[in-house]
């Protein structure tokens, strides 16, 4: 696909972002890059500053901080995203999230499909999205496939959290926030998050909030 002509070749682009120290800037949902599908990778940047380019990822990632990012986010219209979770919660919120812990890894030309019927509904935030989180139901289970930065394929299921993390960054190189998804009555604001709805399920907030959860 050609770079439209108003903006430099994306290896330029890259190149111009790594120039900085220190994370990247996260780009704040308004930017149009966020709402393109994102191009597929197939060599447009060389194996070098590929490797930069994903490390700057999860630099900006571990700053944020958050336990994925995608290309886009930083302005970039490749199809790449990082993914980290360390999963620093408690054993309810472990059980009740399947929030379990997912090392580094890199995600090229990803795309997932659902594994079964099951659905699973629960707050989600996004860093291009600062400040509020939204409850979102989405696929108990998916069967993510692609490549990672080393062009080796991927063809693996994921349930629980890390389901959820896989594809709310496949979901942004498809232009997709979050939100298109979400509940929007459950829509709050990080302050009434740690007040009211800090609980490991969003039942509590679906009853007083008016929304349904699946199931």
């Amino acid at each position: 696909m050609a770079s439209p002509p108003d903006r430099a070749p994306l290896a330029e682009l890259v190149e111009e972002l790594l120039a900085a120290e220190g994370p990247l800037t996260i780009v704040a949902a308004g930017d149009p890059v966020l709402r393109r599908a994102a191009e597929p990778f197939d060599g447009q940047l060389d194996p070098t500053l590929l490797a930069r380019f994903v490390e700057a990822l999860r630099v900006t990632m571990h700053a944020a901080p958050g336990v994925g990012l995608a290309a886009p986010q930083v302005g970039v219209g490749l199809r790449i995203a990082v993914i980290e979770d360390p999963a620093p919660v408690p054993e309810e919120v472990r059980v009740a999230r399947g929030r379990v812990p997912q090392p580094f890894r890199v995600l090229v030309n990803p795309s997932y499909e659902a594994v079964g019927t099951a659905r699973a509904a629960f707050f989600e935030g996004c860093l291009s999205v600062p400040g509020w989180q939204a409850v979102v139901a989405r696929h108990a289970e998916v069967r993510l496939t692609g490549e990672d930065e080393y062009g080796r394929a991927v063809d693996e299921v994921f349930s629980g959290w890390p389901a959820r993390i896989v594809q709310h960054e496949t979901d942004h190189l498809d232009g997709t926030l979050y939100l298109d998804r979400a509940e929007l009555r459950s829509l709050s604001s990080g302050q009434a998050m740690a007040e009211r709805w800090a609980q490991p399920t969003p039942d509590a907030a679906s009853a007083a909030l008016g929304f349904r959860l699946p199931g």
